[in-house]
């Protein structure tokens, strides 16, 4: 098993590399601030620098501040549920592998309860938030390409509470079932970031911070200043509920 996690970390570091390659991210990300230094009316000092890095991380990467209501409670908790699942498993498979050392059972609570957040968001996410089946009415099984990160990433942790829940009660032969779909979920989840949204969570935290640095230096993404006039959509916009992203 300890094997099997560090191919799964090989397979991330890979994937994140080979994603990053194809889409040339970091290559636009450079460009674009090279652009917003010559646009600048102001410059930045360090402190500010590091104050803006610091509110940007906890307010647009730890609360996704960007989100709103339900879906930004959905995101939270499949961020930190599944960020409580794998660490747990980490801990668990390189610190308590042998029958020497005793696995401590907040260790086993909170693999538990990670796992339990993270189906919890993200079955909310799957039927009831997606984009594209509130606002465009598409059926809640309609699969895309771009769905691979969210449900392998529910399925795995679905999996490992029956694999677990079976254990408990002793079932022979199924727990061997549901060990091996657990185990070819995850490989499903960190082999394919190629084809998923994985790496977009790398992604996000540079782009937030570089978001709030053009604000800061007035560069502003080469985009227009706000205006100080009311806004204006017309009557329309009573016709129905805000629902349309």
């Amino acid at each position: 098993m300890q094997v099997f996690v560090a191919a799964m970390i090989i397979l991330v570091v890979g994937g994140t590399l080979l994603d990053m390659i194809h889409k040339k991210n970091v290559k636009y990300f450079f460009e674009n601030v090279k652009k917003a230094k010559k646009s600048a009316t102001r410059t930045i000092s360090v402190g500010e620098k590091a104050s803006i890095v610091f509110k940007s991380v906890a307010s647009d990467v730890l609360t996704t501040s960007e989100l709103d209501g339900k879906r930004r409670l959905a995101h939270l908790l499949g961020m930190y549920g599944t960020i409580v699942f794998w660490i747990t498993s980490i801990i668990m498979i390189f610190c308590y592998s042998t029958p020497k050392f005793a696995t401590p059972s907040i260790l086993a609570i909170l693999w538990h309860l990670g796992a339990i957040m993270t189906c919890i968001g993200g079955y909310w996410f799957w039927f009831f938030l997606r984009v594209d089946v509130v606002a465009e009415a598409n059926p809640w099984y309609r699969v895309v390409r771009a769905d691979l990160f969210i449900l392998s990433l529910v399925v795995t942790s679905t999996l490992g509470l029956i694999w677990s829940y079976l254990q408990a009660i002793n079932v022979s032969g199924w727990d061997i079932v549901f060990f091996i779909l657990f185990s070819f979920s995850n490989l499903l989840l960190f082999g394919g970031i190629y084809w998923s949204k994985f790496a977009h969570m790398f992604y996000k935290p540079g782009a937030a911070i570089q978001k709030r640095l053009a604000e800061a230096d007035g560069s502003r993404d080469n985009l227009p200043t706000p205006t100080d006039k009311p806004k204006k959509f017309g009557l329309g916009i009573k016709r129905e509920a805000p629902r349309h992203y």
